[in-house]
C-alpha cells in the first residue's frame, strides 16, 4: 500500500493519523462562542484569520469521557466551503503512513466506525486513520 502523509494527533489516549491532504491548518483555538441551537458535539464557533470556524467537540461526538480543562488544539479542515475546528489533546507531527484497511470484525463502536479509514502502526503504537470529511458530516447525525 502507498504511503500518504498524515498528522499525528491524539484525543483520548487514542493515536489518531488525519490525512494531511485534509488538514488545512493546524490552530490553538482562541474564544469559543455558543451557538445555541446547534448539534450537541459543535462546542460554538471561533475566529480564525478573519474567518469564523465551527468548532467539533471530538470527545462528544465520538462518545468519549470529557477531557481534563479545556483542549484548545485542533486540525482545521474544509467542507462545502465552511471551515472546522476538530479539537484534540495533541497534534503532533506529519509523517507518512501506509494506512491499511480495517480487519473485517473490529469492533469499533458506532461513532468511530463513521469515521476510520484504517490503521496504522507507529513504533508499536497502534493509530486510527481518520477522515476528516466524514467526521464533520458525523456531526450532523442524530445519535444513536
Amino acid at each position: 500500500m502507498t504511503e500518504r502523509l498524515h498528522l499525528v494527533a491524539h484525543i483520548a489516549s487514542r493515536g489518531l493519523l488525519l490525512d494531511a491532504s485534509q488538514v488545512d491548518s493546524v490552530i490553538d483555538v482562541g474564544d469559543i462562542v455558543p451557538a445555541p441551537g446547534s448539534a450537541p458535539a459543535i462546542r460554538g464557533l471561533a475566529a480564525l484569520r478573519s474567518r469564523v470556524v465551527t468548532v467539533i467537540d471530538t470527545w462528544k461526538l465520538l462518545d468519549l469521557p470529557p477531557p481534563q480543562g479545556q483542549p484548545r488544539r485542533a486540525a482545521v479542515t474544509q467542507v462545502d466551503g465552511h471551515c472546522y475546528a476538530v479539537l484534540v489533546d495533541a497534534l503532533e507531527d506529519v509523517a507518512p503512513f501506509a494506512v491499511q484497511p480495517l480487519a473485517s470484525g473490529v469492533a469499533l463502536g458506532a461513532c468511530w466506525a463513521d469515521v476510520a479509514t484504517g490503521s496504522a502502526d507507529r513504533a508499536g503504537e497502534p493509530m486510527l486513520a481518520i477522515d476528516l470529511h466524514r467526521l464533520v458530516d458525523a456531526v450532523s447525525k442524530p445519535a444513536g
